[in-house]
């Protein structure tokens, strides 16, 4: 099917839009992009998707930042900063910064930003990001310091990530909703309009600081939120777009062919996961409470196969709830080989010998879902298959409604294992098993400021989860970014689209 819609996409769009080898992006300073999911809100704080970790990085800014290729952290809108005790961070602002609103930064903003979104009554999405954090307090206009809760020595990477500073002035005026209408950062591109659902302007910020993102030289950022893959592939022949991302590997094959494009791929820390009932949430009778069937699903299920054929590129295989390069990801642990058999009679064992019937939940990539679904019809698991929106599926998944779902999770590039097995496994509104051993393991893994002892406990969290197999991990992602020669781009390894990294040619 793919097949004839590539041939018909070249017949009827291609030899016009490159008559004249020119494309619209380029000659009025616009670079005209695709997002495929539709974002809740702007605000960063008030969604968790991929597409809003984008555009938090560009217009935002954090106190520190991770450079993506060396991991070096460097002082963003802080020059420097100390731990004065295991649960006290103190750092030494920028200077001379103004938001986009013309609101100076200073420490009034970090106090307000940290005291707001670390109040669990104040609802970010991912607690996870911020809950670490007490509060802040103001030691003269430039100088501030982070108290936290408890111990957490992952607490420069989450702030060389999730958290922005926001203009505290301008956001107890408007709160999340009008933050999403109208977001004000320091970031090197600010937003000049947002139309929910359709697209999202951004233009260079002439007044962007020195600092470690580097100044943006594309004027105008126009992002359009286009769901279908086949209508984003039209535009881009078409020449109404100059940029897409995300896009399947057998159509990344194709364009790769073609010299008026560039398809440049990358791994990512995005890992694809089935998410079992295993603690009943959904119904005490819920197969999943069954140790054997969830041995069952991780054996009947081809991970190299679904490697090898769907996603391709630099994706792998997985066996963790996190993915190898974040500190303390141990993949010394059990692993399921694809053996349909076994997992018949595994299901025998646990009282299914004529298998059983479930709902099949998932919010993306329709295509590897479907694919792990029909493993699971090949073993005796019928599947009724759901898919919804990814807010809808996670508010289910929240109300403890879903028995089994395909899920990703890409620890908003965090690179430490905190961002997603302890994000899934504290006993939170998201954790379907509920394993108070687990708990306990990353709680001290979370707090201990030895390097060895958060490493050991992650490692013993992470075989337990394994050894009762409450997840199905199945595999890391790789995304494919497709652009037109006149943009040059090189994509990092933490999914993250840097428009201040592009320019054209």
């Amino acid at each position: 099917m793919k097949g004839s819609f590539f041939k018909a996409v070249i017949a009827t769009t291609m030899l016009a839009s490159t008559a004249d080898g020119a494309f619209a992006g380029k000659a009025d300073d616009t670079l005209h992009v695709a997002f495929t999911k539709e974002l809740e809100n702007v605000d960063s704080y008030f969604n968790s998707a991929r597409e809003g970790v984008v555009l938090m990085r560009a217009v935002w800014d954090g106190l520190i930042y991770r450079d993506p290729v060396t991991n070096e952290y460097k002082g963003n809108l802080a020059t420097s900063w100390t731990w004065v005790d295991d649960k006290t961070l103190e750092f030494k602002l920028r200077e001379g910064v103004t938001f986009h609103n013309g609101e100076p930064f200073n420490a009034d903003d970090v106090v307000y930003t940290v005291d707001f979104v670390s109040q669990e009554s104040n609802g970010v999405k991912t607690q996870r990001n911020v809950n670490w954090m007490k509060s802040a307090e103001k030691i003269d206009d430039y100088t501030v310091r982070i108290h936290l809760k408890d111990k957490f020595p992952a607490a420069i990477e989450f702030l060389a990530g999730p958290v922005a500073i926001y203009p505290n002035e301008y956001y107890a005026e408007v709160g999340p909703s009008g933050m999403g209408l109208k977001p004000v950062g320091t970031g090197p591109y600010k937003v000049t309009e947002v139309v929910p659902g359709q697209h999202f302007v951004l233009e260079k910020n002439e007044a962007y600081f020195d600092g470690p993102k580097g100044q943006p030289t594309i004027g105008k950022i126009d992002i359009r939120t286009i769901p279908d893959v086949n209508t984003q592939m039209a535009e881009l022949f078409s020449g109404s777009l100059d940029f897409i991302w995300q896009v399947p590997a057998d159509l990344a094959e194709r364009l790769a062919t073609m010299e008026q494009f560039t398809v440049a791929n990358e791994s990512t820390m995005r890992v694809g996961y089935l998410a079992m009932d295993a603690a009943g949430r959904s119904g005490a009778d819920n197969p999943f409470t069954k140790l054997k069937v969830r041995q069952a699903v991780n054996h009947a299920i081809d991970r190299g196969t679904l490697v090898n054929a769907l996603l391709k590129g630099n994706s792998q295989v997985i066996w963790t709830p996190c993915f190898p390069s974040q500190f303390g990801c141990d993949q010394d642990v059990t692993q399921y080989d694809y053996d349909p058999e076994k997992a018949k009679a595994l299901l025998a064992e646990a009282g299914y010998p004529d298998g059983f019937s479930t709902e099949f939940y998932a919010y993306r990539d329709r295509e590897y879902a479907e694919a792990i679904a029909l493993y699971l019809n090949q073993v005796g698991i019928e599947t009724d298959f759901k898919i919804l929106q990814y807010s809808a599926l996670r508010e289910l998944n929240m109300k403890g409604d879903v028995p089994i779902a395909f899920q990703t999770w890409g620890s908003y590039s965090i690179n430490d294992a905190s961002a997603m097995v302890s994000q899934f496994f504290k006993h939170g509104a998201l954790d379907d098993a509920r394993d108070d051993q687990v708990l306990a393991d990353l709680d001290i893994a979370d707090s201990a400021t030895d390097p060895e002892v958060r490493q050991e406990h992650y490692t013993k969290a992470l075989k337990r989860i394994a050894d009762e197999a409450y997840w199905a991990p199945m595999f890391s992602y790789n995304t494919n970014y497709v652009f037109t020669n006149e943009v040059a781009y090189t994509p990092t390894a933490d999914e993250v689209l840097r428009f201040t990294t592009m320019t054209w040619k």
